[in-house]
């Protein structure tokens, strides 16, 4: 499985040219999935957002996945694992604009 290139909650906000608030709101609102370290630092993988903005389809995936029981950090261990159907893993697939496929296959395991 790739991991996650984790980033803060102030880098995320200013990835996405908005306040910290407001990326906090994403993480309790589940477009975003937030893990808190053993720091307590709670961080966002940067892969979620590019160009300033989070990731099409990233939002609905996360809902199917947790719709189908899946929790936050499974749905994370599935968008990071490689999958050699895609290819690739599903987290590389959304930033490639390949979501319509990604969110088919949430769909078939929460079913």
């Amino acid at each position: 499985m790739a991991e996650p290139t984790w980033t803060t909650v102030p880098d995320l906000a200013d990835r996405l040219g908005t306040d910290v608030l407001r990326v906090r709101n994403l993480i309790a609102d589940g477009t975003l999935v937030g893990v808190r370290g053993d720091d307590g630092i709670l961080r966002v993988p940067g892969e979620f957002v590019a160009d300033g903005q989070v990731l099409k389809g990233l939002a609905g995936v996360l809902t199917v996945l947790r719709d189908g029981g899946y929790d936050d950090m499974a749905a994370l261990a599935w968008l990071f694992a490689e999958d050699a159907t895609l290819p690739g893993s599903p987290i590389q697939a959304l930033v490639e604009n390949r979501g319509t496929e990604v969110k088919r296959r949430a769909q078939a395991l929460a079913w």
